[in-house]
């Protein structure tokens, strides 16, 4: 049983956000609820997962990728990208007003999640772009608002888990934003020793 537990657990973070494994009597149902499609897999072929050689386990992600239900390794922020989106979300907050854009969440953040957690070392990454182009950019200025809102968007959409946060601090009274994933906030819960209180968080899709 705890054997079929790891196995599951593997091929889980395995699998592209939009699907999720569930245990059936005779091996695994993966379920691909982005397009409404199911696969199934014998006893054998999951616990090739934890207990298979090297290049039988590869076989089954190469059929599950071939199947739409596993992606390659997770590729890296492109550092282009970053700066574009970052750009473009703090002309959205400019525009519309950054309430507006924070009910426009839901829209530009899907609410499925993967099974493997985002790692530190991920999404430091991420704080290192997301920082570099803010405080490079004349436009941007370091603003707080279109960094956490750009993170939280980009870690969403990868299908990680993270936590958008308003807080507030009543002496002198001021506000900060920021996405908190992987143990790491974007940009600082607390700048410069400043202590917030969150009075606004939202989730998976916005919510």
């Amino acid at each position: 049983m705890a054997e079929d537990s790891d196995a599951l657990a593997a091929m889980a973070r395995a699998l592209s956000p939009h699907c999720r494994v569930t245990r059936m009597s005779d091996g695994a149902l993966i379920a691909d609820w982005k397009r409404t499609r199911f696969l199934g897999l014998a006893t054998t072929e999951v616990q090739k997962f934890t207990s298979g050689i090297p290049e039988e386990r590869a076989e089954i992600i190469s059929g599950l990728m071939r199947a739409g239900c596993a992606a390659g390794r997770r590729k890296k922020y492109a550092d282009v990208g970053v700066g574009l989106r970052l750009g473009g979300v703090h002309l959205l907050i400019r525009t519309l007003g950054f309430g507006r854009v924070l009910r426009l969440l839901p829209l530009a953040a899907p609410d499925y999640a993967r099974a493997d957690l985002p790692s530190a070392e991920e999404v430091g990454r991420l704080k290192r772009a997301v920082q570099s182009h803010s405080s490079r950019s004349w436009f941007v200025n370091g603003d707080c608002k279109s960094e956490a809102v750009t993170a939280f968007v980009l870690l969403r959409r990868r299908g990680l888990k993270a936590v958008l946060h308003v807080g507030v601090r009543e002496h002198p009274f001021a506000l900060h934003a920021w996405t908190a994933s992987g143990g790491v906030c974007i940009p600082d819960a607390d700048p410069r020793g400043h202590a917030f209180t969150p009075v606004l968080s939202f989730g998976c899709g916005g919510q």
